[in-house]
């Protein structure tokens, strides 16, 4: 693992039962640049994705986060250790308020509740809630019901949620997936913002979008990795033009 890598994989399989969902997958997420994972449908990057960010152990290969492997980690200790992943399925508590559910979430990571909790930590964990809704931009909406949010502004709240833990690797799970072009606007503005501060590693489908963000693209093709670079030697790569440029996918 070199010192400009935050989190590398080597030679990473993953099976399910008699199915090889990934294979042999060596890469690397470079420190405080965002790298995206591409490749067609069925090419593997949510098994990867879930991998990287705790939700799947690996059948085999090796797992490195600052030098140290997180293979076996429970999910919630990635978080611990500073990986933190917003969902492409909206995972909120829709009938609480866009504050409390970044309160929720920064509450969690330091307590289990206790009638004996000082008033001052509660102070404190709204104090973090409320400057998460700011960088996100949800300030305004903070007393809101979280279900009365248009969906990019509860991608926004996600993505707040999962920056609770004050990850130093956010990984974001088709951040833009259903949004209108001004929604996709904002969240990529907010991810670009973000990425002043830490590491950032995304799926994401739109083509032109990630030509236009991403510092490394790294292309999967059926559960193997093809190649990873910059966008400018993925946009030239004859068999990445092959198998997934030359298809339409923009």
């Amino acid at each position: 693992m070199s010192n400009t890598s935050i989190l590398s994989t080597r030679n990473v399989t993953k099976k399910f039962g008699g199915f090889t969902a990934n294979k042999d997958i060596s890469v690397d997420f470079h420190r405080g640049k965002l790298t995206a994972i591409i490749g067609p449908n069925g090419a593997g990057k949510s098994t990867f994705f879930n991998m990287v960010s705790g939700g799947f152990m690996p059948t085999s290969g090796e797992i490195l986060f600052d030098g140290k492997s997180v293979v076996g980690l429970k999910q919630h200790e990635f978080a611990k250790v500073g990986i933190s992943k917003s969902f492409q399925i909206t995972n909120l508590f829709p009938a609480l308020s866009v504050l409390e559910n970044v309160r929720v979430a920064v509450q969690s990571l330091h307590s289990v509740y206790n009638i004996w909790t000082p008033r001052s930590k509660h102070v404190e964990w709204v104090e973090q809630a409320e400057a998460l809704l700011e960088l996100v931009g949800l300030q305004d909406r903070r007393h809101d019901q979280a279900a009365n949010l248009a969906h990019g502004e509860q991608r926004s709240l996600e993505i707040a949620v999962a920056l609770a833990c004050d990850p130093k690797l956010l990984l974001l799970d088709e951040p833009t997936a259903g949004m209108s072009p001004e929604e996709t606007r904002v969240i990529m503005n907010l991810i670009l913002k973000l990425l002043e501060h830490r590491t950032i590693g995304l799926v994401e489908h739109k083509m032109k979008l990630i030509m236009g963000v991403s510092d490394s693209i790294i292309v999967l093709h059926q559960g193997q990795l093809l190649v990873q670079g910059t966008p400018d030697e993925i946009r030239s790569n004859e068999e990445v033009k092959r198998v997934y440029l030359g298809k339409g996918n923009h």
